[in-house]
């Protein structure tokens, strides 16, 4: 859970870092993700090579839906806060009632590419679990190394630090922007593509990971993946174990009340920079 989380918190930060954009339709383009991985399921008889096939092109289709987005709509708005917040709340209802409307409303299995258990003496234990640690950490090192050793992820952060002054040297920022919106949408899109075959693909199923995304990016400190990642492994083991023990609504009240207390003693986030 905690890995998964940290692979569409990480998303959702690139989109705020970069752009100043608070994305609303994240958990959308999560849901998004995982229903079209169930389409790919369908369509490729082999469960290891529809599990690979949805891998590979749905974070592709997701990324250019809101890539068309950025451009159509939020391109428009000039990136305006309080605009794109109303903009993204539309988007995220017209992927929602898109999803119902083709996909319909009953929840979806999609099969596990393979079914290895570990048994140990004391307990066994998902193979395909610990693939999915595996892969959410393999994919968020490759950000990582994106972002801080390749040009792209270098024009990204010094557009980051100042609009204005990137175009003025050349930077193309509406292309930047249009990438950085792609890469976090389909981020959360990998994200559900590997938690869909755990969790049953639903159109109303991107409520929790853009709760549990905000959540994040909040206590890590908006904008900071290092903080982001640190803090969605804190709040996604916390969410399972009281979920596990308790019930789910009291994970999210506690998970809730530690972002209360993060904007009351340090509103910049655990590791977010000062204003």
């Amino acid at each position: 859970m905690a890995a998964v989380l940290a692979l569409s918190a990480v998303g959702l930060s690139l989109t705020f870092g970069v752009m100043r954009v608070v994305n609303v339709a994240h958990g959308e383009f999560f849901m998004l993700g995982a229903v079209l991985a169930w389409v790919v399921a369908q369509a490729v008889p082999s469960a290891p090579l529809g599990f690979v096939a949805a891998l590979i092109l749905c974070p592709l289709v997701v990324g250019a839906v809101a890539a068309l987005a950025d451009t159509a709509i939020l391109k428009r708005l000039n990136y305006d806060p309080e605009a794109t917040i109303v903009a993204t709340i539309g988007i995220s209802y017209i992927l929602q009632q898109g999803a119902l409307s083709f996909f319909g409303p009953d929840a979806r299995a999609v099969e596990a590419p393979f079914s290895l258990r570990l048994q140990f003496p004391w307990f066994g234990y998902s193979g395909y679990k610990l693939f999915v640690v595996i892969a959410a950490g393999l994919v968020l090192l490759a950000v990582w190394l994106f972002m801080t050793r390749s040009r792209a992820g270098l024009v990204m952060r010094a557009t980051q630090v100042d609009r204005n002054t990137a175009r003025a040297f050349g930077i193309n920022v509406d292309r930047v922007y249009a990438g950085t919106f792609a890469l976090g949408a389909a981020l959360a899109a990998v994200a559900a593509v590997l938690i869909v075959p755990i969790q049953q693909a639903h159109y109303l199923m991107g409520h929790d990971p853009l709760l549990l995304s905000f959540i994040v990016v909040i206590i890590g400190g908006l904008g900071s993946i290092r903080g982001t990642l640190i803090a969605a492994l804190l709040i996604g083991l916390s969410d399972g174990i009281i979920s596990m023990f308790f019930t789910p609504t009291l994970a999210k009240i506690v998970a809730t009340l530690a972002v209360a207390l993060v904007l009351v003693f340090r509103p910049q986030g655990l590791f977010g920079a000062r204003a």
